[in-house]
C-alpha cells in the first residue's frame, strides 16, 4: 500500500515522518521529539530521527502512559484520514493485550475512592470498628520470651 511520491523501489522513509503519517503524532515536530526523547525503540535500541523505517520493522512507541508495539506494514508520506493510517501498521497481540489489562487496572483503581468524605456518623463507626479490631488483636496476641 504505497501512497503519493513515493518510488516504487525506495527501501524506506525518516521515521518521524512515517509516525505523522501514520498519525501517532500530530505534527513531525512533536514525533522529532518524542524520538529524541526516548519515546521510540526499535530493538529495544532508541531510534534517531533520520532512522529509516522499512516494512515489517517492530517499533516501540510510548504515548503518554502507554506503550504500543507495532509492525510497519505499509509506508506513506503523506498524512491521510485515521482509517487509511491505521493501514500503515498493525499493533501486536502482546502490545493490545498489555494495554487492555493496563486501562482496566485504572478504572478499578478510580472505583476504590469513596465518592465524598465520611460523614460524622461514618467516622464513629470507623473509630469503633477500628477500637474492637484492636481490643480482639490484643486478646488473641501474646508475647513469648522463651
Amino acid at each position: 500500500m504505497r501512497k503519493s511520491n513515493l518510488p516504487e523501489d525506495a527501501a524506506g522513509m525518516r521515521i518521524d515522518k512515517w509516525l505523522w503519517a501514520a498519525r501517532f503524532f500530530k505534527t513531525r515536530s512533536i514525533a522529532k521529539n518524542a524520538i529524541e526523547g526516548g519515546k521510540v525503540h526499535h530493538n529495544g535500541e532508541r531510534v534517531k530521527v533520520s532512522r529509516e523505517v522499512r516494512v515489517g520493522m517492530e517499533l516501540a512507541i510510548q504515548q503518554g502512559i502507554e506503550k504500543k508495539s507495532v509492525v510497519v506494514k505499509a509506508l506513506s508520506d503523506v498524512r491521510g484520514p485515521a482509517p487509511v493510517a491505521q493501514l500503515l501498521y498493525e499493533e501486536t497481540e502482546v502490545s493490545i493485550a498489555r494495554r487492555e489489562l493496563l486501562a482496566s487496572q485504572r478504572k478499578l483503581h478510580n472505583l476504590a475512592r469513596p465518592e465524598h468524605r465520611p460523614s460524622k456518623k461514618d467516622r464513629r463507626d470507623i473509630g469503633k470498628f477500628k477500637r474492637e479490631n484492636d481490643q480482639q488483636f490484643d486478646q488473641n496476641w501474646s508475647y513469648n520470651d522463651d
